[in-house]
């Protein structure tokens, strides 16, 4: 596996340059600006994720990840203590970003149908992402020796996913384009209707996951077939 490249990370303690005397032809010499600690957190997310994926939870050494990420041990240690909070640390970042980007469809389309799919995307841009399926493998996998990577995945991946869908739908449905008796659950219908058959043959088929536009043509289908049960014309009739 290739390593992630990123700027050498340096662990002095002080941003602070020293400039000796007041002379202008004198340099002034002191050390580099430390690189922020949010960025750091996000190589060090980068790189666990790869490593996770690669080697499974039990064989990923914090160690490891650091050398990837190109920080120190102590830098790692400093920004997240254990293993435990790397996972969940790396599992909500992802999510995080993920929800953002929900929240940026929701008014740049007018026509329903489009920006319906185009949500969709977003969802099985996580959902059927390659890491994320070999994140669920290694729950699969390991979840009897650390029980609780199930939970921690559930909590900050799949109960986001649906939350941040059924906010889309909610906004849809004040616009009045939608008419839904539940939305969380018509976001947990629409979830699977695009992504469980092709993460259910991934994980326990081994299948490839399907390229791009075959997902763009299922979101497509799912979309308006969803549309045909909930379109607010059709259910003022």
């Amino acid at each position: 596996m290739a390593e992630i490249k990123t700027t050498q990370d340096t662990t002095q303690d002080t941003t602070q340059d020293t400039c000796h005397g007041t002379d202008q032809s004198r340099r002034c010499r002191g050390r580099p600006q430390l690189r922020p600690d949010d960025e750091t957190r996000q190589l060090i997310y980068q790189a666990a994720r790869h490593e996770f994926a690669e080697s499974g939870y039990a064989a990923t050494s914090m160690e490891t990840v650091a050398r990837l990420a190109g920080v120190s041990t102590k830098t790692l240690y400093r920004l997240i203590p254990n293993k435990a909070a790397l996972f969940e640390g790396m599992v909500s970042d992802r999510l995080d970003r993920f929800v953002t980007e929900v929240k940026l469809q929701t008014g740049d389309h007018t026509d329903i149908e489009a920006a319906l799919c185009a949500a969709l995307m977003v969802c099985a841009d996580l959902a059927l992402d390659e890491e994320v399926i070999a994140l669920q493998r290694i729950i699969l996998q390991e979840s009897g020796k650390f029980s609780d990577l199930a939970g921690v995945f559930y909590g900050n991946a799949i109960v986001p996913t649906g939350a941040a869908l059924a906010d889309w739908l909610r906004v849809q449905q004040k616009r009045g384009l939608i008419a839904l008796d539940d939305v969380e659950e018509a976001a947990g219908m629409l979830l699977g209707m695009v992504t469980s058959a092709p993460r259910r043959a991934a994980l326990f088929g081994r299948v490839p996951l399907p390229p791009r536009p075959q997902i763009e043509a299922r979101a497509r289908r799912c979309a308006a077939l969803f549309l045909r049960g909930c379109g607010s014309d059709i259910r003022g009739r």
